[in-house]
């Protein structure tokens, strides 16, 4: 399974910047879509995820302020943030589970940087 991101950037407290992400590669299912975050030192972590069902999932301090969205035909997975704070800073990867001859796999992308400063 391949991921290629885009979007990341550079972006001033209070601004908005969108993450979009193509998956490809062999896979029987795409079970779920998602955006995961990591500081250097610091766990990868959740901060949203789409399943094929239409259920999305955020982390906390995010609710309210990004919006994730995506196409399973077309396996693609979007991020839209708005109200960006410093905190937000981090190297943003996306993330696909897939399923393929009964196995499951979680999939990263290479990543892409979010610097959100004055």
């Amino acid at each position: 399974v391949q991921l290629q991101a885009s979007g990341g950037g550079l972006v001033q407290p209070g601004g908005s910047l969108s993450l979009s992400c193509v998956i490809s590669g062999r896979f029987s299912s795409l079970n779920a879509m998602g955006w995961y975050r990591q500081a250097p030192g610091n766990q990868r972590d959740l901060v949203a995820r789409l399943t094929s069902a239409n259920s999305t999932l955020y982390k906390d301090s995010v609710k309210g302020r990004f919006t994730i969205s995506g196409d399973f035909a077309k396996k693609s997975v979007y991020l839209r943030m708005n109200n960006l704070k410093p905190e937000d800073t981090d190297v943003y990867y996306c993330m696909s589970d897939t399923e393929e001859s009964g196995i499951k796999y979680l999939s990263f992308g290479q990543g892409t940087l979010v610097t959100v400063s004055s």
